[in-house]
Order: C-alpha cells, then structure tokens, then sequence
C-alpha cells in the first residue's frame, strides 16, 4: 500500500523528522487561501502516487499571487502517468544549501534491512544505482538487534563532513529505521533530505510504503487508503485473492506463484517482449478465479496476446482449463492465447483444451517465444 507524500509527512512528523510547513489543498481557493498562510514565495505539489511529478510539470515554485493561481489551475487539471491530479501540496520555498537521499528497503538478498545514502539528491535513484552504483552507500541493519547508532553514525559521516550536521543526520536515520520497523513498511524514503540556509536537516520529500500483510495491524495506516488514485483493477484484483499489477507492455501474463510469475514477466523480456502485467492467481485456482483474472487482464487495452503459464502443483491445471474454456465462451475472447499447462492433471487440462484453439507450448522458453511470434 502506498500513501501520498502529505501523509507520509504526517507519519515522519509523529516520528520527529522535520518537514516543511504545508497544507494540503483540493481547489483553487484552498490553494490562494494555503499559500497566504504559509507565504508567498511557496511550492505547488502535485499528490499523485507515481514518479515523475517533477518531469511532467507536476512541481512549481510560486513567486506572486498571480503564478499561485495560475499553477494551481494548470496542476489540478493534470494528468500524471495516466492519474488524475485531485489534490496539491503547499509548501514553503526552503532555502537549499544541500541534498542528499535517504532511504530504507528490505535487500531480500542478504535477507536483511537496508540504509542506502547518496550524496546526489532529489534525484531517480534507480538511475544513480544503474549508472553509478558506487555512489550509493549501503548499511546493513542487525535482524536481531537493529540498526545500531555507531550504523546510524556511518550514513551521517558518509554524507556530511560536519561532524555536528553527521550526527543530526545519523539522528534522522535512527528515526526513519523506527518508523520503518514499526509501520511494517516495505518503503521509507527521503529524497531530497536537504540542508536549508539556517543549517537544518529537513525533508522536503517523504514516500513510505507499507507492507500489505502487516496492514491488520495498523488500522489507522489502512485508513489513509486513497482508492481513487489507486488503480482500480488492482483493488479489485485483491478482493478476489488475486495478485496483480499493471505494466506497460502487450503481452498478457496469467500465472500460478509470484516467483514463477516474476520468471515469466523475465523471461517475456528475455526474448524482446513486453509483459502488460504480473498477474499471479494463486494456488487453489478455481474456474472461477481464472474467469476473473481474465477479465481484469482484459481491461488493458495494450493486451494483444495471452500467456498462461501454470505449473500445476496444489494448483489443478484441469481447474485452469476449465476456466479458460469458459471465459473464452462468457468474454468471447478474440486475442490468441498460448498456454503451457503442465504438472497436476495436465493430460485432462490438454484434453478440456483440445479444440479451444490454444496455442501450446511444452516449456516456458517456448511459451514466451511464440507468445512474442503472435504479435508480428
């Protein structure tokens, strides 16, 4: 689950991290109103829960009233990433002196929680990472005893030379490690952490998201839910206990098992494809659940072709077939579909199957081969 940067700043408030002075707006007039109160010159934000607000206009510094009023209007009649802008942030204009990034991930690697610092700010760190991977520091949180504040220390030494600056940052890590065990978060990030001209460490940015297994624990982090800028058929898709996420490419993917639906998204790369989703309908699959993965899949008009890959284990792949068979009747589904079905009553799933009109295929090479072959 994710939560807009407003809110996620509320929770760093509660944890004693400093944030700017804001408010969140819905109209125009809340905006004039906000940027009176908090002054002018001042920073319009739009809340969306994608990257790239900065890229496509989302972000404008406000110098008069009149710019207030303009950018205000032009935001919350935008678009980012295909979601709509319904509410801004106002925010002071902090005087930057420095940025830096923070953040904490789990590294399932080495199974352990991980601090990564770099020196560049307000920058994509994918693209730090992918270009100049040696320019992200990286600590290592015990299992058992935590971050530890000598690890804590390490982070503000690396990114400040200011021993008094190092240790207020090593401040602000400790925090974010709390706030990041404690709301059960998969994400806590902030980008930039910046050095405003009074010498203060303040984050101008805030993104946190949390774990959705954890969620029963935290009932008040579940009630900042905001389901109009989540996508639809992905809380549709959680309410009949299916796991799907929406991509950009054109080859529809309907498997069992996260780890072999992220094999299968790899694999469609592989070969040149583009997967358009991770969709994995789970163990146990009832005819039923797969007529409703596929018609969540189908709602991406990008989808050309499908791909079921189903190792059949608790998983029936007669269950899977007899699904498709009817979907194909109840959606009348026109895209080609090539399917590898193999393990748990596979031979009875080949014959339900046998004049549907499927494409087979033995192994998963072959399946995401042809699959690609389809669209040409």
């Amino acid at each position: 689950m994710k939560v807009h940067e407003y809110q996620a700043k509320e929770i760093f408030k509660k944890y004693g991290i400093v944030t700017p002075r804001e408010k969140m707006c819905r109209t125009v007039d809340e905006v004039m109103a906000a940027a009176k109160e908090i002054g002018i010159p001042c920073v319009i934000k739009a809340q969306v829960m994608v990257g790239g607000r900065g890229k496509a206009g989302g972000i404008k510094l406000a110098k008069n009233e009149n710019e207030v009023k303009q950018h205000a209007e032009f935001i919350l009649k935008m678009e980012i990433k295909g979601i709509p802008v319904r509410k801004v942030l106002v925010s002071e204009a902090v005087d930057i002196k420095s940025e830096a990034y923070l953040g904490i991930i789990v590294d399932r690697t080495e199974k352990k929680t991980v601090v990564m610092a770099c020196k560049e700010g307000g920058v994509e760190i994918e693209e730090i990472a992918r270009q100049k991977p040696e320019a992200i520091y990286k600590v290592y949180a015990d299992p058992l005893l935590g971050l530890m504040s000598h690890k804590a220390r390490e982070i503000g030494l690396f990114l400040y030379n200011d021993p008094k600056m190092a240790f207020e940052c090593a401040s602000v890590v400790s925090k974010l490690y709390k706030l990041f065990i404690a709301l059960d978060s998969s994400l806590a990030e902030i980008n930039p952490l910046v050095v405003d001209g009074s010498g203060k460490l303040i984050a101008l940015d805030a993104k946190i998201n949390f774990d959705d297994n954890g969620l029963f624990r935290h009932s008040d982090i579940e009630a900042m839910r905001d389901r109009e800028s989540e996508d639809e058929n992905e809380l549709l898709a959680k309410e009949q206990d299916l796991s799907y996420v929406r991509l950009s490419g054109n080859i529809g993917c309907v498997v069992n098992g996260a780890g072999l639906a992220m094999a299968t998204m790899d694999l469609v790369k592989h070969f040149g494809g583009e997967p358009a989703n991770f969709l994995d309908i789970g163990g146990s699959s009832s005819p039923e659940k797969v007529m409703n993965a596929l018609k969540i899949l189908l709602k991406d008009e990008n989808v050309r072709v499908i791909f079921f890959n189903i190792f059949g284990g608790i998983t029936r792949c007669d269950d899977v077939a007899n699904g498709i068979l009817q979907a194909k009747e109840a959606l009348n589904i026109k895209h080609p579909i090539v399917a590898r079905l193999t393990g748990t009553n596979e031979d009875k799933a080949m014959e339900i199957l046998k004049d549907a009109g499927l494409i087979f295929a033995k192994t998963m090479d072959e399946g995401a081969q042809k699959a690609i072959a389809l669209l040409k």
